[in-house]
């Protein structure tokens, strides 16, 4: 049997790479290809090098031969967030302000993807800086989901989530400064993760700082622990990255979850929950029971409103400064939705910014003393399902534009908790909902085993996808 290369895992091609039965030329081409037939479909990916790209296939062809590749993901097409800088390549950040001068050096994570033998072969789509959970442009358009290409991929990373459920690539690399990996792995079908901060090495520096983490996507588990074992490296350019901690993620993920405490949490507040996201995730949090997992339902530890007010803060003075980095006469160039954020920033006070400092710090000792309590921590990744590409916002129950349809994330940007999304089943309307998995500091390796036992024990099978015309 003929077996579809765009639609196979970083793990499985490198199986297939080993034992000479697909090429990583092979294997390249054919994602090429798959890009050129959907791409302008999903709008996910900004840049492929075509050239480089091949060139980097037939290097690790020749590996492969010898016997020696450089790591499991030799020869594996990945895509980069357009967030992150590649040498050679714009760092666009999604906007039609910045410096499209080429980059002259490549992020930790890029860098340590190319030392493994991974071929970096494209730019993916974010929404401009990052801001928002859907992934629209005033540089790049509309992104779509290709579960249904009326709906959004998420964001920030979207274009990262939409290629690697639309097989242009089977991993990618994203962004979360407050889901942006997780949303996206919700709405795609696909397992994301949002590492402890620092565990994965992040330069040039975030403009929302301590928020913003580096992160892995895939449809699987594995190929997730297979990036992280590239990737989870310190670099000297980031102060805040973690020393090596000598786990091998592909090995960990592998384990069982037995005797595990877990706590589910369905709402963090009083805030809109889609009754079918609700009914399932409900669902996946029992389903743990029979992985040898006893389970909870609790209480969130922290007020909602008061963490949502924080993360407010945090994000919003941090985009204000956007306005003294290009001149006034060049805002109107911006997303609109940026630049009423960032003009929302200049609001707040110097007081405002360090109670929501403090209010910071008192949210993530409540979630440590949670974690030291429970091993894990189950919720909806999203509260909604994916929603109409182009808003900014789903509707909400009322009708109205729903604010808090994204309330699960933020907080472990703020505590800098692991935190990642597994796909937990497709809705009536046959979109993914995902179940977000979060654990105490340090324990990455934990998460991304439960996102694997539940995977493996309710499978979500992929589509080629998009489907049909829409």
């Amino acid at each position: 049997m003929t077996v579809d290369l765009t639609q196979a895992t970083a793990a499985q091609l490198g199986r297939l790479h080993a034992k000479g039965k697909a090429s990583p030329v092979e294997t390249m081409k054919a994602v090429l290809a798959r890009a050129e037939a959907v791409g302008l479909r999903i709008n996910a990916l900004c840049r492929i090098d075509t050239e480089a790209s091949l060139a980097a296939a037939r290097a690790s062809e020749k590996r492969w031969k010898k016997g020696a590749p450089l790591s499991p993901l030799d020869g594996v097409p990945v895509s980069i967030k357009e967030l992150v800088r590649v040498k050679s390549w714009a760092h666009s950040m999604g906007s039609k302000l910045t410096d499209k001068t080429p980059a002259e050096s490549d992020a930790p994570a890029v860098a340590r993807l190319r030392e493994a033998g991974a071929i970096v072969f494209a730019q993916s789509t974010s929404s401009e800086y990052g801001h928002k959970g859907v992934t629209d442009s005033p540089l790049h358009g509309i992104s779509r989901n290709p579960w249904n290409t009326e709906r959004t991929p998420g964001g920030s990373s979207g274009g990262a989530g939409a290629a690697v459920a639309a097989g242009l690539g089977p991993i990618a690399i994203g962004t979360d400064g407050g889901g942006s990996v997780r949303i996206p792995g919700s709405f795609n079908g696909l397992v994301g993760l949002k590492a402890t901060f620092g565990r994965i090495a992040a330069w040039p520096p975030s403009m929302t700082g301590d928020l913003a983490n580096t992160g892995p996507m895939a449809r699987t588990a594995l190929d997730c622990a297979l990036l992280m074992n590239a990737i989870a490296r310190p670099d000297a350019r980031d102060p805040f990255s973690l020393p090596v901690d000598g786990i091998d993620y592909a090995k960990k993920v592998g384990g069982r979850l037995k005797k595990l405490k877990v706590g589910f949490v369905l709402r963090f507040g009083d805030h809109p929950l889609d009754i079918e996201v609700a009914a399932m995730v409900t669902k996946a949090a029992k389903q743990f029971e029979t992985l040898g997992c006893k389970v909870e339902e609790v209480e969130a530890p922290f007020s909602y409103p008061e963490a949502g007010r924080a993360f407010v803060i945090h994000w919003l003075a941090a985009l204000q400064r956007l306005l003294q980095l290009y001149p006034e006469s060049r805002h109107d160039e911006f997303d609109p939705n940026l630049l009423a954020g960032a003009k929302a920033g200049l609001r707040y006070s110097l007081q405002d910014v360090v109670n929501a400092q403090v209010t910071r710090r008192e949210l993530a000792i409540a979630w440590n003393l949670f974690f030291a309590k429970y091993d894990l921590l189950l919720t909806p990744t999203v509260a909604v399902q994916p929603f109409v590409a182009g808003r900014n916002l789903p509707d909400g129950p009322d009708g109205k534009p729903n604010m808090q349809w994204s309330p699960y994330t933020p907080q472990f940007n703020l505590t800098r908790h692991p935190a990642a999304t597994v796909p937990c089943g497709l809705s009536s309307e046959g979109l993914p909902v995902g179940l977000q998995i979060v654990s105490g500091h340090y324990r990455d390796a934990l998460v991304l085993r439960a996102a694997a036992c539940y995977a493996e024990a309710h499978p979500l099978k992929f589509p080629v996808l998009p489907e049909t015309e829409r």
